[in-house]
């Protein structure tokens, strides 16, 4: 491993402003005892003589039918918006006490998918990008390189990225992919505006919107692979980053527990035409 120098290594100490390791304690030690929930993380890479791993838990619900539901749920990509990676430290624990709330489904739980930005409380990751501008664009940055994997070989039914917006008054969400994507993202920001508003502008973030909800975005965001098929439901949601934080955190719980929900109820839907 590359030793830093002793001025190198104290800035990079200065500018953290919080240790992964913190986030991810009460998780591990709940992966340890449990038998729904495993802690696997991705391979390792180096950063200014450090080592990192982007995290990733595995929550396998009680089977209820065939094949499991296969879906990846992201947050930090963005290191300054913990809100999202707390969520879903507090969805595993709630799921390892009700695990029927994800009878059917085996998730793949990323929560922080930068972590050196999440560390130093920035956007961008230390090497200064901007990773979520980073996917399918030929990017050599090894936290995209890792996570584009995953979203290979996984071929998840469903991919939801959390993010909080500095810029808004009230949540709101991206969809995309398949066509019953808008059943998941209605009801989900229904659910989550019993917590905090939702954003009705006409245009949220330069895109058109109609009800907090976006079919446009930005290029190069973690999404599933360009050719990739069935294409499988992703969504975006984005909750106020200037609301109380425990608020933030309870909006994305419940959202997310309202999209397995509803996908639930449309598979078994399908199943029975």
């Amino acid at each position: 491993m590359k030793i830093l120098t002793q001025s190198v290594a104290a800035q990079v100490q200065a500018r953290r402003t919080r240790r992964l390791a913190d986030l991810l304690a009460p998780i591990e030690e709940l992966a340890r005892q449990s038998a729904g929930l495993l802690s696997k993380p991705l391979a390792a890479f180096h950063v200014a003589g450090d080592e990192y791993q982007i995290p990733r838990y595995l929550f396998i619900g009680p089977r209820g039918g065939d094949d499991p539901i296969r879906l990846g749920l992201f947050a930090a990509i963005h290191g300054d918006e913990p809100e999202g990676a707390n969520a879903l430290v507090q969805l595993l624990q709630v799921l390892e006490q009700r695990p029927e709330l994800a009878r059917d489904f085996f998730l793949f739980v990323y929560p922080v998918c930068n972590p050196t930005g999440y560390e130093d409380g920035t956007r961008f990751s230390r090497a200064g990008f901007d990773l979520n501008r980073e996917f399918w664009n030929n990017s050599n940055q090894p936290e995209v390189r890792s996570l584009q994997a995953e979203l290979y070989s996984h071929a998840f039914d469903g991919i939801v990225s959390l993010h909080s917006d500095d810029t808004t008054q009230g949540i709101y969400g991206f969809m995309r992919g398949a066509t019953l994507t808008r059943h998941l993202l209605e009801p989900a920001l229904r659910a989550a505006e019993e917590l905090l508003p939702r954003n009705r502008d006409e245009i949220i973030d330069g895109f058109n919107a109609h009800n907090g909800i976006i079919h446009q975005g930005y290029s190069g965001i973690l999404s599933a692979p360009p050719k990739v098929r069935p294409k499988p439901f992703e969504i975006v949601l984005e909750t106020p980053k200037h609301a109380p934080v425990y608020l933030q955190e309870r909006a994305f719980a419940v959202a997310l527990l309202t999209i397995l929900a509803e996908y639930r109820k449309l598979i078994a839907y399908a199943a029975n035409l």
